[in-house]
């Protein structure tokens, strides 16, 4: 045990020692030696930053993980997605129905536009859709596979492989 001890000691000394030891860079006037990796060239414009957040802007969590309604105020569902563009322009909503405790949802996709933004209790978001928990329940079924990373339409295990939804 004392040897291991010692050992592990012994390592993190010298590999202290070991990354204090740095090249330093070349001036500016020399060239580095051929051993020193060359610097890749610098961008031609920087990112601008803001200096205020846009005036329209709403976070992701107001959506993400929020109950969705019908317009008898039953829960319906909930958000678990939100699907973008590559323009990065919010497309579609991924909304779990039906099951207890995550056993078994179902998920189905509805357009961005198809959740009603409201509000209630003290100026709190409520999200409303023009839909019911049965609608919902006998929509087309999509799971997420995550080693592609998208969603895809749920198919019985007999069917194979699905075709990606949304990119």
């Amino acid at each position: 045990m004392r040897t291991l001890a010692s050992t592990a000691i012994l390592l993190a000394f010298a590999t202290t020692i070991a990354g204090a030891q740095t090249i330093p860079p070349a001036p500016p006037s020399q060239p580095a030696p051929k051993s020193m990796p060359q610097a890749a060239p610098a961008a031609t414009s920087a990112v601008q930053m803001l200096t205020s957040i846009p005036a329209n802007a709403t976070t992701i969590t107001h959506w993400h993980k929020q109950p969705v309604y019908d317009q008898s105020n039953n829960r319906i569902g909930e958000i678990d997605d939100v699907l973008v563009d590559s323009e990065a322009r919010i497309v579609a909503l991924v909304i779990g129905v039906g099951g207890f405790l995550g056993i078994g949802e179902r998920h189905v996709a509805v357009p961005y536009n198809a959740v009603r933004v409201t509000t209630r209790d003290g100026n709190k978001w409520h999200l409303v859709m023009n839909s019911t928990k049965e609608a919902l329940n006998s929509a087309s079924a999509f799971k997420y596979d995550r080693s592609t990373m998208v969603w895809m339409p749920e198919t019985p295990a007999t069917t194979g492989r699905a075709t990606p939804s949304v990119r």
